[in-house]
């Protein structure tokens, strides 16, 4: 099935994005949230790696694993940091091999201690390149990319942010899937200018449960995502964990409800390896009764 294929229906797709875990304890916890995440039918999942690629080779372990528990395809985050050419036709090959469907290709933030991106040499230096060496050398992948509702934070302003989207779907991308946001207006903004572009690939949004709003300030900061001043006062109005739970779940399921009443195609969901957020958002709506 391909990666544009999932969102042709009249049906709202969704997916999931983990990370790999640091210890074997934390890789049987993640099984045990993917068997419980299945119970969804999504389209797919995803798997992150580390600062500067450390983790590339359990992100291939990670998505074996998942593949025993499910037959949902599973797709690769890819990014240009710290690789050759070379090394990026390598791991593509690998992933190939073991079965992986597509790639979410990226860019990638700066090493940790830097605030420039510079490519290595003999490497690549925007994701718009990953993405046309992907079709070149690897045609079967589908292909992601990323899209900053509110702007990338290296952006000179958001007009550039939104060209240089658009040269990462004209290079060959399938979907652009959003960084994480908290305030839905801001998604349907970058929707219309992504249409208005000429961006003509699904636009898929991001959304990450608010469970803990000390964590979840730390990853707004780092990706420059907003919090809307209402769910702030009242994550911090309510200091205890399950409220904080209850509060961001009840915010991230209106986003989703809302998002499903303006016609998205599919949500993709950063659930952080846990699925007890995801369910709780997503039981009793449509999508989880499509789903049974």
């Amino acid at each position: 099935m391909t990666l544009a294929s999932h969102y042709t229906g009249t049906q709202c797709a969704i997916s999931f994005e983990l990370f790999p875990p640091k210890t074997e304890a934390g890789m049987d916890s993640l099984c045990d949230n993917v068997r419980r995440l299945t119970e969804f039918q999504p389209s797919f999942f995803t798997c992150t790696y580390g600062a500067g690629g450390s983790t590339r080779e359990k992100t291939l372990q990670v998505l074996q694993k998942v593949r025993q528990i499910t037959d949902a395809p599973v797709a690769s985050h890819l990014t240009c940091v710290g690789a050759t050419v070379e090394q990026l036709e390598n791991y593509l090959a690998e992933a190939q091999e073991q079965q992986t469907d597509y790639i979410v290709a990226l860019r990638g933030d700066p090493p940790q201690g830097t605030d420039q991106f510079v490519a290595v040499e003999g490497g690549l230096k925007y994701a718009n390149e990953l993405v046309e060496l992907i079709r070149a050398k690897y045609s079967s992948y589908g292909i992601a990319v990323a899209g900053y509702p509110e702007t990338h934070q290296e952006a000179v302003d958001a007009q550039t942010d939104l060209e240089n989207l658009k040269r990462k779907v004209d290079a060959g991308a399938d979907l652009v899937i959003t960084q994480l946001f908290y305030d839905n207006v801001d998604f349907f903004r970058f929707r219309d200018r992504c249409e208005q572009a000429g961006i003509n690939v699904p636009i898929i949004p991001g959304i990450l449960p608010v469970t803990n709003f000390k964590q979840a300030q730390r990853i707004a900061s780092m990706c420059k995502a907003n919090i809307p001043a209402s769910l702030q006062q009242a994550m911090t109005e309510n200091d205890d964990p399950a409220g904080q739970f209850e509060i961001g779940v009840e915010h991230a399921r209106k986003q989703t409800l809302d998002l499903v009443e303006q016609g998205v195609p599919g949500i993709h969901y950063y659930v952080l390896n846990k699925s007890e957020a995801a369910a709780a958002l997503l039981d009793g709506t449509q999508l989880a009764s499509a789903a049974r």
